[in-house]
């Protein structure tokens, strides 16, 4: 599954675009919407669609992750949802996280209440992510049209 255009537009959203390299609130190096990575340099500047490209690049990994680790049959807006988690926590997280696990359980109402839960970074809570857990949550539970089974 690939992610929707309503799931690349909250990461767009809550990312924000930084032409210019800098640390995010826990200290990691990060350009354009939110890529991480060895090559993040210091001072490192790109254009917007170079920035647009590592998006891309990056949401593939982060794609392929969340189809590894899903086991039960999701809808585009769910997936696109963990998939914006995800790029924003860390598969590792994702794949650790209760909200995972009851997913896998089929329990789409119980993963969805763990969205808010993930509302801190560097051990403090804070307000912008609480905001996009609120939106990955209601784009979880956004119905669409029909379901697309997953793996």
């Amino acid at each position: 599954m690939k992610i929707n255009e309503a799931g690349i537009n909250l990461i767009k959203e809550f990312e924000g675009l930084r032409l210019t390299a800098y640390a995010d609130v826990v200290g990691v190096l990060t350009i354009g919407y939110g890529h991480t990575g060895p090559d993040v340099k210091p001072g490192m500047v790109i254009t917007e669609a170079q920035a647009g490209q590592l998006l891309i690049d990056d949401l593939a990994r982060f794609e392929n992750g969340v189809s590894g680790l899903v086991k039960v049959p999701v809808n585009a807006n769910q997936f696109s949802a963990l998939v914006s988690f995800s790029y924003n926590v860390g598969l590792g997280n994702l794949g650790g996280s209760t909200l995972l696990r009851l997913l896998n359980q089929s329990d789409y109402a119980g993963a969805a209440q763990q969205f808010p839960l993930w509302d801190k970074a560097g051990g403090r809570e804070l307000p912008g992510l609480l905001r996009r857990r609120q939106a990955e949550q209601a784009l979880f539970q956004t119905p669409v049209d029909q379901g697309v089974n997953h793996g």
